[in-house]
């Protein structure tokens, strides 16, 4: 990507301190974007923009709930201060754990819905209020997860609130495309990062089975997912309108066939299959 795709730009990335947020913080910090940080905790926000200050960009910092509207906004309005205008808005922050549905308190589902699905839609509209206020044009991209449209059991909670991210994204394409407002989507496969990927996969078995199922044999890396989230909020990405890119390796695909499963037969079962077919 030329060195200067997102020059100029202010790039408003929730959960930036760590793992995949951090990772497309200094990607777009590097290709000339102005980083401004928003988290829960102050520590590795300071961390990320100082990383990102060392490099000779700019970024700013403010600690904001996105479960609580009010907070959103204070924080826009002091991060639009601090950069000036925001241009992209990278809706990142999640909560998710594994429990058995039945299990499942609802204080656990409400915890995880109001971060991801209330706080990307407390995010979005003041970023779009900020943008239409403003006359300006404006890029979303919401981090999703590839069973949004599938579900997915032992992450209930997680699934509903993905699935309501990916309506929201494709409603408002269509309703603020009059504002040249864009709205996307990333779903993620396994990305190995601290925190919430070790939560998920908290075994050595449970990481090789997973590995295995993907075609590609191996994980997915944030920062190839941050050279993917630059390409989509620039204007290189430009007609990209209400779109979901599944980016997880082909392991999507490799559970959707209903012969897929085929790929572990060993070599001796296929050719005792060819014999018996007469093949």
């Amino acid at each position: 990507m030329a060195p200067d795709l997102l020059a100029g730009r202010v790039a408003w990335i929730t959960g930036g301190g760590t793992g995949l947020g951090r990772a497309m913080a200094l990607r777009f910090a590097s290709l000339g974007g102005k980083i401004a940080l928003c988290g829960r905790r102050q520590e590795p926000l300071d961390e990320t923009a100082q990383t990102i200050r060392d490099a000779g960009g700019e970024a700013a910092v403010a600690t904001c709930d996105v479960r609580d509207p009010d907070a959103v906004q204070a924080v826009l309005e002091s991060l639009v201060e601090q950069l000036g205008p925001i241009d992209i808005l990278v809706n990142n922050a999640a909560g998710n754990f594994l429990c058995p549905s039945e299990e499942l308190s609802p204080n656990g589902f409400d915890a995880v819905v109001r971060i991801v699905l209330h706080g990307t839609f407390h995010c979005t509209r003041a970023a779009g209020r900020h943008w239409i206020e403003t006359k300006r044009p404006g890029s979303v991209l919401n981090i999703a997860a590839t069973y949004w449209n599938t579900g997915s059991g032992f992450v209930l909670a997680s699934a509903c609130a993905k699935a309501g991210v990916v309506a929201l994204t494709r409603s408002l394409a269509v309703e603020w495309a009059r504002h040249g407002i864009r709205l996307n989507a990333i779903a993620p496969g396994p990305i190995p990062t601290e925190g919430a990927f070790s939560r998920l996969m908290p075994s050595d078995a449970m990481l090789e089975s997973r590995r295995r199922k993907i075609p590609a044999q191996r994980f997915g890396t944030p920062e190839e997912l941050a050279d993917l989230a630059a390409f989509v909020v620039s204007d290189a990405g430009s007609w990209m309108r209400g779109e979901v890119v599944t980016f997880d390796g082909g392991e999507w695909l490799r559970g959707a066939g209903e012969f897929n499963d085929l790929l572990e037969l060993p070599p001796e079962t296929w050719e005792a299959l060819r014999k018996g077919a007469g093949g």
